[in-house]
């Protein structure tokens, strides 16, 4: 029987997939339940792909040998439902991509951290004259790279739903940076099917492989008992250990890639490194690592790491206006993130948080912002999850139906030396379509606002 491949989502994983499918000689179908981008139709239309938008047909997709799904798309769809029922293999891009190549592969993961990281090490080895790709979860297309594999390492963020769907695939170096709740509606409310989805990270890797984790994170280290795992371990930690891996002390990134050096054979100072905060620091460490697993020599490393620019809406700095420092942390959607966010300023913060919560519990924060939060301002329909969390630790508190009005308050209450961070700790979708589309919404307000008090230049 001839393959048939069905792709279930036409977004960039999706058109990504087809256009390998096609290029590799198979049948191809793609069927999108909504509207597919026009510049993805053009590309399909292009290399004469058959697909349709607005419906799953369920008589041609079920006709399928081998289904690649979307992250976006839950297991719990009645198409996938269909699929899975009649033993149909439901896989991710990323699954069917890494068929089609022999360079060797860096997986990233984890709660928070994994865009930084990704991005890091990509930098890192590009900076180096590596050829390297950048995929996964971070928006680019794993598959569509392979169709012309010139890279000898594509560097890959994968997020637990591809992880999910993914079953061959092997990494030559997995990276797991943490795991706190998230996402728990798509594993059913349970944190342990989140916990070994992430885990997926670790599974084919052989003992001519390497993983690096964040041994800070008990919930890693407790899961890590579970697995007989061959690959090489290499810990990160903010404290010193004498494990193979990497420890911060002393305002230094210590590596130690060598069982037999106790003492670590490399010292890399805070002040080289263009990312500032302690989660930071962890996220340095684990590309620091991988690229050093690769070769990579130590004064190519430094330069890297004092030269990279990290991607925006995470923790990206503004500028000042009026004495008061702005932050862009709109990626910061889950507590976790805010965690790391509140815990990367000394100075006063006044924190816009608010949107879509999702079941979070605001605890492991109560402490930080006790401690640092001058002011909250809530943005959000539903504001009730954040005023009855913090009630009794944050001096005050302030309500904003729109990012003008949530500024605004903002800077009502600021004074110089404080920070004003937008880190909402909550999903996007009551306001904005999107992190992106609130992070820059943000963005152009404070821009405008720093324009509007900047002196006329006058030419004499």
């Amino acid at each position: 029987m001839a393959e048939k491949i069905v792709i279930l989502g036409a977004g960039e994983s999706g058109c990504g997939a087809a256009l390998l499918a096609k290029a590799k000689g198979l049948e191809v179908f793609v069927s999108d339940s909504g509207s597919i981008q026009d510049r993805y139709k053009r590309q399909l239309l292009q290399q004469d792909i058959n697909f349709e938008e607005g419906q799953h047909s369920e008589a041609k997709v079920l006709e399928a040998t081998e289904i690649i799904k979307s992250p976006g798309i839950p297991d719990q769809v009645d198409i996938v439902q269909a699929c899975l029922q009649r033993n149909i293999p439901v896989i991710s891009e990323l699954e069917f991509a890494a068929r089609y190549t022999n360079a060797k592969i860096i997986a990233i993961t984890g709660t928070n951290g994994k865009t930084t990281t990704t991005l890091l090490t990509h930098h890192i080895l590009k900076h180096c004259g590596i050829k390297a790709g950048l995929a996964g979860n971070i928006g680019h297309s794993l598959a569509k790279q392979v169709i012309d594999d010139q890279c000898d390492y594509y560097v890959v963020e994968v997020s637990s739903f591809q992880l999910d769907t993914m079953f061959q695939f092997k990494s030559h170096i997995a990276i797991l940076l943490n795991i706190t709740k998230d996402h728990l509606n798509r594993y059913q409310q349970d944190f342990e099917r989140y916990v070994a989805s992430k885990f997926r990270i670790t599974q084919n890797l052989t003992n001519e492989d390497c993983f690096i984790y964040f041994a800070d994170d008990q919930v890693i280290t407790s899961e890590m008992q579970r697995h007989q795992l061959e690959a090489a371990r290499f810990a990160v930690s903010m404290a010193r250990h004498k494990n193979p891996g990497a420890f911060f002390e002393d305002q230094k990134l210590h590596f130690n890639i060598n069982s037999s050096n106790e003492s670590g054979s490399i010292e890399i100072a805070v002040s080289d490194i263009s990312l500032k905060g302690p989660h930071n620091m962890v996220n340095a460490m684990a590309a620091s690592l991988a690229a050093l697993l690769c070769d990579v020599p130590l004064h190519q490393l430094v330069v890297a790491l004092g030269s990279f620019k990290n991607t925006a809406h995470r923790l990206e700095y503004l500028g000042t206006l009026d004495g008061v420092a702005f932050v862009n942390d709109s990626k910061a959607t889950n507590v976790d993130a805010v965690f790391y966010a509140l815990q990367s300023y000394d100075q006063p913060i006044i924190w816009i948080a608010g949107g879509v919560d999702k079941g979070n519990d605001y605890q492991m924060v109560k402490e930080l912002v006790h401690t640092k939060v001058k002011a909250l301002i809530c943005l959000g329909i539903d504001n009730e999850p954040l005023v009855s969390a913090f009630d009794d630790v944050v001096p005050e508190f302030r309500e904003a139906g729109s990012m003008e009005e949530a500024i605004d308050q903002a800077i009502a209450v600021a004074e110089v030396g404080d920070v004003i961070l937008l880190s909402p700790a909550c999903a996007s979708f009551d306001l904005f379509k999107n992190y992106q589309e609130r992070g820059d919404k943000f963005k152009n307000i404070v821009n405008d606002k720093k324009k509007e008090i900047e002196p006329e230049v006058v030419l004499v």
